[in-house]
Formats: structure tokens, C-alpha cells, sequence
């Protein structure tokens, strides 16, 4: 088995394209379930396999837990994706960070705004031996850099559509 590689260093490059370049797509396709609620008793699985997780609705929202939640995938992809900008951004500026860590806590909540409900994202960063000069300045380009932290502050494009329906028209 080859041994794992951070990515290059490249990933850095600045593009200085018109439109958006995709490097990556990930698909995954949720599906009801037991309860026929994707929440509540879904499953999701990614097209190529690698992702097939139960979804069940935590304790703390009347639901049995016993599963993940899609506050737990955000909290994940964005401490993923916060760590591996942190970790490219430390290695071009030649700054060891071994034991680094990076914690979110994703809290699902009632929106005052709307009434309806609200993410919000508590990012922790550990970055022991980093004098704390150096790891304030990591972690201001590392939220240059993140796109997770991009989209908190920025929103994100999002293209909902509706591909097929079974349902007729029965006007």
C-alpha cells in the first residue's frame, strides 16, 4: 500500500479564471429511510461508495439518536477542510505543526430573524509548540484560504432543482 501524501503545495496557486474551476465533485444522495424522513432515519451515501452513513435525529431533537447527524458531517468537512488549509499554509511557510488540531462545534438553533432555524460554526484551533504570534497570523490567511469558512461568511452559490417528479398534474 503506497503511503498517504498531503497535496501539493500547487493547490495554493492563485486561479485567475472568469468563472468557477471545478477541481472536485462530491455527490451524495440521501433517502428516507425506515420513516421515510431523511433526518430522522435517512441513509447517505456518496456515488462512489466511500460514504454510506445512517442519519438519525439526536436525543436533543426528540429523536432516538444511535446514528450521525448532518450537524456532525458539517462539523467534520469543515474541521477537514480548516485543517488541511491550516497544514498547506504551515508547510509553505515552513512552520512545524505536529499535534495540530481543529475542533467545530456546529449548533442547529432557532433563527430570531425568521423564526425558522440557523447553523452556526465554532471553529477551535490547537496548535501546540506555534509561538502565538505566528499561530494568529496561521489562522487569519488559513480563513483566507477555507472555503467551509469562505462560505460561513460569504454564503455559498447553491442551485436547487427539481430533476423529476412522479407526481401528475391534475389541473
Amino acid at each position: 500500500m503506497a503511503k498517504l501524501q498531503a497535496p501539493p503545495l500547487s493547490l495554493l496557486d492563485r486561479y485567475r479564471g472568469h468563472d468557477t474551476q471545478a477541481l472536485y465533485s462530491a455527490t451524495v444522495i440521501v433517502t428516507g429511510g425506515e420513516s421515510g424522513h431523511g433526518r430522522a432515519s435517512g441513509v447517505a451515501r456518496s456515488d462512489d461508495g466511500n460514504l454510506n452513513v445512517h442519519l438519525r435525529l439526536p436525543k436533543a431533537l426528540g429523536g432516538p439518536g444511535g446514528g450521525t447527524n448532518p450537524e456532525q458531517l458539517f462539523a467534520a468537512g469543515y474541521a477537514a477542510c480548516f485543517h488541511g488549509a491550516l497544514s498547506l499554509l504551515a508547510a509553505q511557510a515552513e512552520i512545524p505543526i505536529p499535534g495540530s488540531s481543529v475542533e467545530v462545534t456546529v449548533d442547529f438553533s432557532r433563527d430570531p430573524m425568521d423564526g425558522l432555524f440557523v447553523l452556526t460554526a465554532y471553529t477551535r484551533i490547537r496548535l501546540p509548540g506555534v509561538e502565538r504570534a505566528i499561530a494568529e497570523e496561521l489562522v487569519r490567511h488559513t480563513e483566507r484560504y477555507c472555503p467551509y469558512t469562505k462560505m460561513a461568511r460569504n454564503g455559498i452559490r447553491n442551485v436547487v432543482a427539481l430533476v423529476r417528479s412522479d407526481l401528475t398534474d391534475k389541473r
